[in-house]
């Protein structure tokens, strides 16, 4: 793929300084809000008996359409306070080519429409983590503290994401996250709805390529936010050092052997 090439750091330094300020400001701001909301959903579990934070704690057991809406709530958030640190590239880059097509118009809204449809995706995965997590703890396989309850499980899921970083199909995802001028110039549509399912489109190989990663945040806790912090980094370095093609490979071994530790000696 000849687009492949382009550097979207070029991309990202041709654009306005004014439009990278509006952007990158918007990104920050949402991201540090979910941050926000993690580190005090992560105090409240600690302080079960204390605050205001308890309203959008879930129950231990027993959950109804209440506590799977908090739930549901709680993972989409967490998944944008992890997930938007490592698309600022793509949306730059996205910001960028939107002013050259238009240039008579400003980039933010159709950007804004990008990153919606990015994390509309995400909010399905969210979805589908819920009713994984109402499963488990049902099966009582987690605590009501969102941690794995059984080492064969804890296992089982750092061995299936470890598997998962040497296939192809993880390197074919990660390839059009890695690459953002690549993916968009191939990808490009124009207007509200094509830039909606641009970032949609973007959104399904980012879950492709890190959402077996995010299963383990039922062997670390769910709100862990040292391990949410830990994971957030490396999908950053993943997507941002494309040169680095053995960092998944390692990582891949790396989570297998861990995985067959646990589950033997646990």
């Amino acid at each position: 793929m000849a687009e492949r090439g382009f550097d979207s750091g070029f991309a990202t330094r041709r654009l306005p300084v004014r439009d990278r300020v509006i952007v990158l400001s918007g990104l920050a701001a949402a991201a540090t809000l979910a941050w926000i909301y993690l580190l005090n959903m992560s105090w409240g579990m600690e302080h079960m008996d204390a605050g205001a934070v308890m309203l959008i704690m879930p129950r231990m057991t027993d959950w109804g359409a209440i506590d799977l809406l908090l739930v549901l709530a709680m993972w989409a958030i967490m998944m944008a306070a992890m997930m938007l640190p490592s698309i600022v590239p793509m949306v730059l880059s996205f910001a960028f080519l939107s002013r050259q097509r238009r240039a008579q118009r400003l980039p933010y809204a159709h950007t804004s429409v990008f990153v919606l449809g990015y994390l509309a995706v995400w909010s399905g995965f969210s979805l589908l983590a819920t009713l994984a997590q109402w499963g488990l703890l049902e099966a009582r396989l987690v605590t009501p503290m969102m941690v794995s309850a059984t080492p064969l499980l804890a296992g089982a899921l750092l061995i299936v994401a470890g598997v998962f970083q040497l296939t192809p199909l993880k390197h074919a995802c990660l390839s059009k996250c890695a690459s953002p001028l690549g993916f968009l110039l191939n990808e490009w549509r124009d207007g509200s709805v094509g830039a909606w399912i641009m970032g949609f489109r973007h959104g399904a190989y980012c879950v492709g390529c890190c959402g077996a990663l995010m299963a383990l945040l039922f062997v670390f806790g769910v709100m862990n936010v040292l391990w949410v912090a830990a994971l957030s980094i490396y999908v950053m370095l993943e997507k941002m050092l494309p040169q680095a093609r053995w960092l998944p490979f390692a990582e891949g071994l790396l989570l297998v052997g861990w995985g067959v530790a646990v589950a033997t000696t646990g």
